[in-house]
């Protein structure tokens, strides 16, 4: 009996089209950066004033698909125009990976956890602009979009990555893998307060003449409090365990992944502090928001350089195919 691999399955016999490794990844990207930029511009939409802007969905206003030219419908409504382009680039990416040259199931699982995950986010966000920009239905909306963004950097690095039984899988430090569990655990934790501090400040996502939304009731001195406190946790442990890989001589690879996590973070902790002394100015808010999306894409990227694994075969070829017509 034939046995399949559970990971490369890969038939290439068919006439029909086939996309070709670096195709699925170049897809994959652009589902990665779609995935943060959804973030970024949810983010500059609350913001704004603006998430009632559109206060039908998916229609703008009633049986209005499009907006007048007032700022806030423009500005709710660009969002969702960035989400259609999420959803094409996502249908894009889950065609790509079932016609690609070599079948690989990681990567058809991964790219449907995207489809799935974009429709989940879709409707939640439309249970926000229902109940009137509820705040926590607003935090689980910021949680389920970043946990989408971690889900698109495990589908791009894995589209690059040997993952077939029995490829190369080095782990360089068991110490170094649970510290990179810890900081997962307290990123969480961050994120969570982080979210519950939005809640609970003057940003609620709407603006004047509309139906006011209500604020979590709590004082924001006090989950400012919780929220720096983890923040600094967070920042200790990443300061830390920068200094142990740079002494003891660890690969490249975790070097360069926690060098760029201790900066993000450290900026991250800067305007977050800048941000509470100023009384949060809007645009300091934003920056706030894109380094949390940075920081979820380093926090990802270091867990997944715990393990050395080789270039993909086919992706490889490609490139080294692609290099050498110049």
């Amino acid at each position: 009996m034939c046995r399949v691999d559970p990971v490369r399955s890969g038939s290439t016999s068919s006439s029909r089209w086939r996309a070709s490794p670096l195709t699925v990844t170049r897809l994959a990207l652009a589902s990665f950066v779609g995935l943060a930029l959804i973030v970024i511009s949810g983010a500059a939409v609350r913001l704004t004033g603006s998430g009632l802007g559109c206060p039908d969905w998916p229609t703008c206003y009633r049986n209005r698909l499009t907006v007048s030219t007032s700022l806030h419908p423009l500005i709710e409504f660009s969002n969702r125009m960035v989400t259609v382009f999420l959803v094409v680039v996502i249908a894009a990416t889950v065609v790509a990976a079932h016609r690609r040259a070599v079948r690989r199931r990681d990567l058809i699982w991964l790219s449907w956890g995207l489809v799935g995950g974009v429709v989940g986010d879709a409707v939640l966000g439309a249970v926000v602009v229902y109940t009137k920009l509820n705040p926590c239905l607003v935090m689980v909306h910021m949680w389920f979009s970043l946990a989408m963004l971690c889900l698109g950097v495990v589908l791009y690095h894995r589209s690059r990555y040997d993952y077939a039984p029995g490829a190369r899988a080095e782990v360089a430090s068991q110490a170094t893998r649970k510290v990179a569990w810890l900081l997962d655990a307290l990123f969480v934790l961050v994120v969570m307060a982080g979210t519950a501090t939005t809640g609970a400040g003057p940003h609620a996502g709407g603006s004047q003449g509309q139906i006011l939304a209500k604020r979590i009731p709590v004082a924001l001195r006090d989950i400012v409090m919780v929220h720096s406190s983890l923040g600094v946790v967070f920042l200790g442990v990443v300061a830390g365990m920068y200094l142990v890989l740079e002494g003891t001589g660890a690969p490249a690879r975790l070097r360069g992944a926690s060098k760029r996590l201790l900066i993000v973070a450290f900026a991250q902790g800067l305007i977050g502090f800048v941000q509470y002394a100023t009384h949060l100015p809007p645009l300091l808010v934003e920056l706030h928001v894109l380094g949390a999306t940075s920081l979820t894409i380093g926090v990802t990227t270091f867990q997944l350089t715990q393990v050395a694994r080789d270039k993909d075969p086919d992706y490889a070829a490609q490139r080294a195919l692609r290099a050498a017509a110049g």
